[in-house]
């Protein structure tokens, strides 16, 4: 047997193990990811438990809706950015892509009817993935700085377009209405999405070889995996969530403008490393990032409720942000430390 048969077998092996195989690793390995969910989880307890305590607003069903509404589009962007983050991968351009999306469909419509103008919007932020995969796996570029590139651009492209000015949108408040349970239209989206995604990772070979990608990119490759071809592949899903995304913002706020998306690349990224998918790639999943989508939502809900400024809610959202990347590390740390 040829040396490389043998370091081809070692590879799958290594990308085929069970995580967390019987024994003291494994042990380790389980005693690592306790805190991942079940902390998680407890946060959002006591958060829930305060806000019910400081506002006789907070526990009841309409503002269960409101909080799930508010975070549909963040949630619809960050079932993509979860997909991309297991495998190692950033797209920090879907902020800006939620806006642009939203002008396209606010430009189009007039001319070309509201049918139309939706399938030129959607085309529209399925080709800014196709610009960051294209970037990112054929010509080699970091993704990180490709997609703080293409948010500049789409930014600006937005904002020379539109004029800076606030368009409305008129024929589509779709978003508005509450077909089942009284549940506002985004959220039933957002959970659509949320299971799909859900699935998708969990129950497909295209979803196991994203973590195995973004556990070993190497030794991925070195089983048959097309990692060129799944993380472009990933890149283009993002730019679908995008798309999706950008017309549920505009449906429900009825307008679009420059600044449209603002910052929602940075809520989506919060949510997706509160939520425990790791920066290294490799772990993490859609649940978790429902949590952390959750922990946001309240404390904002809440908050608001509590009539604290929205700057100061800025800073909180920060201050999660933060947290949660030295909580990733520090996991990461435990994890390696019990191996």
């Amino acid at each position: 047997m040829s040396d490389s048969t043998v370091e081809r077998g070692s590879a799958a092996a290594a990308v085929e193990r069970d995580p967390a195989p019987e024994g003291s690793a494994g042990r380790g390995s389980a005693l690592a990811r306790i805190p991942n969910s079940a902390a998680l989880v407890v946060f959002l307890i006591l958060e829930i438990a305060f806000f019910s305590a400081n506002s006789p607003y907070f526990l009841n069903w309409d503002n269960a809706t409101n909080i799930l509404t508010a975070i549909s589009i963040t949630g619809v962007l960050a079932a993509g950015a979860t997909l991309l983050l297991v495998s190692g991968q950033f797209d920090l351009s879907v902020g800006s892509g939620v806006g642009f999306v939203g002008l396209l469909l606010i430009k189009l419509q007039p001319e070309l009817g509201t049918a139309q103008a939706v399938l030129v919007a959607v085309v529209g932020g399925i080709a800014i993935g196709l610009l960051n995969g294209f970037l990112v796996n054929v010509l080699g570029i970091n993704a990180l700085i490709t997609t703080l590139g293409t948010l500049a651009i789409f930014r600006g492209l937005t904002l020379a377009v539109g004029k800076g000015q606030n368009i409305a949108v008129d024929g589509f408040g779709w978003a508005l209405a509450r077909p089942f349970l009284d549940v506002p239209a985004p959220a039933l989206v957002f959970l659509a999405v949320a299971a799909v995604f859900a699935l998708f990772m969990g129950f497909t070979v295209y979803g196991r070889e994203m973590y195995a990608i973004g556990a070993n990119s190497n030794a991925a490759r070195l089983v048959g995996i097309r990692v060129k071809r799944n993380l472009f592949l990933a890149f283009v899903i993002s730019g679908l969530c995008m798309a999706l995304a950008g017309l549920l913002n505009t449906s429900l706020i009825g307008s679009s403008s420059g600044t449209t998306g603002t910052g929602l690349e940075l809520a989506a990224v919060t949510a997706v490393i509160l939520g425990g998918t790791s920066l290294q790639g490799g772990t993490g999943g859609v649940f978790g990032t429902i949590i952390g989508l959750l922990i946001v939502g309240v404390l904002s809900n809440g908050l608001t409720l509590m009539n604290v400024d929205s700057s100061w809610q800025q800073v909180a959202t920060g201050s999660l942000l933060i947290l949660a990347v030295a909580f990733d590390r520090f996991r990461a740390k435990l994890l390696s430390a019990r191996r």
